[in-house]
Parts: C-alpha cells; structure tokens; sequence
C-alpha cells in the first residue's frame, strides 16, 4: 500500500519554514492504518523486546497499537508535567524551540516509536531518557523519516522507518 497518499503536508505550521507531515488522513482509514501498524511490527525482532515506548503525542498512537499487536507492554514518553511523580526527565532542542520528556523508572527491553523523525532531537532525548530510567533500548522505528533533515543513527544504522523523505 502506498502510505503517501494518506500524508498531508502543511506549510509553516507549527511555525514558518516548518513542513508538518499531518498524519489524520492515514489514521482516519481503517485499511491504511492496519497495513502501518502490520508493517511496523514487522521490521522488529519480538523476540527482544519488552514494550514499546510511544513519544508524545502522535507516537503514542503507533506504539501502543504495536504493543497490543505483538501481546508487549506501552510505556507512554510525556510532556513535562503530564505524569504523576515520581518521574525522570530529559531536555532536549527541537527544530523550532525546547522540550523536556518525562517517565517513570522501570526496566525491561523496549522500542521507542514515534511518528517522524526530523532532526533527532527527540529521539535522542528519548534513548537518554529510557536509559536513565532503567530500560534498555534494543530499536527505534518511526513512521516517517525526513532523511534531508538528519543523518540520524541508532548503532550505527539509519532509523527503521516505513516513509522516507
């Protein structure tokens, strides 16, 4: 299936200069949205893993369905604030401002999901935060890969992605 047609590109948004990759159109049909998530869990070793962690807020969607796919656990990376302490953080720097992730300690074998990967910001915090939280990150998958933004890498290989740009 061709996941292009179901993505929506929107112009300065957030902010000018920004492309954002709007995702509704391919959540919103039933068909596309099983073939990605069929798709997604293809490209992991289940073997390996634990849970999928889901990075807010649109990869939350993706690991949690995975994890309910493969019969793994969903460990929810929050916004700063969201999550009851006590929590774990790490800041980070996005494209177009900062952030900071939150979790709650745990351990176990996971994969971070997320919806695109931009310049890595994200997904960088992220790995530092599962780490300083007690998981061990054993892959990253993420939907959408806009490779003219990142040379993003997770030993030594490119992100695992179904889309590239």
């Amino acid at each position: 299936m061709d996941l292009n047609q179901f993505i929506k590109t929107v112009p300065d948004f957030p902010t000018p200069g920004v492309y954002f990759k709007d995702i509704s159109p391919l959540l919103a049909d039933s068909r596309a949205l099983q073939y990605t998530v069929d798709a997604l869990v293809e490209k992991i070793e289940l073997k390996y893993v634990d849970a999928f962690v889901g990075l807010e807020s649109r990869g939350f969607i993706f690991a949690s369905m995975m994890a309910l796919k493969s019969g793994k656990g969903f460990i929810p990376f929050r916004k700063k604030g969201k999550l009851p302490p006590p929590v774990v953080s790490e800041s980070y720097n996005l494209e177009y401002g900062s952030a900071t992730l939150e979790a709650a300690s745990g351990k176990g074998r996971v994969v971070i999901v997320d919806d695109v990967l931009a310049t890595g910001g994200t997904l960088d915090a992220s790995i530092k935060l599962a780490q300083k939280c007690g998981y061990s990150v054993e892959d990253i998958i993420v939907l959408i890969d806009l490779t003219f933004l990142n040379q993003f890498r997770f030993n030594d290989k490119r992100i695992k992605s179904l889309i590239a740009y």
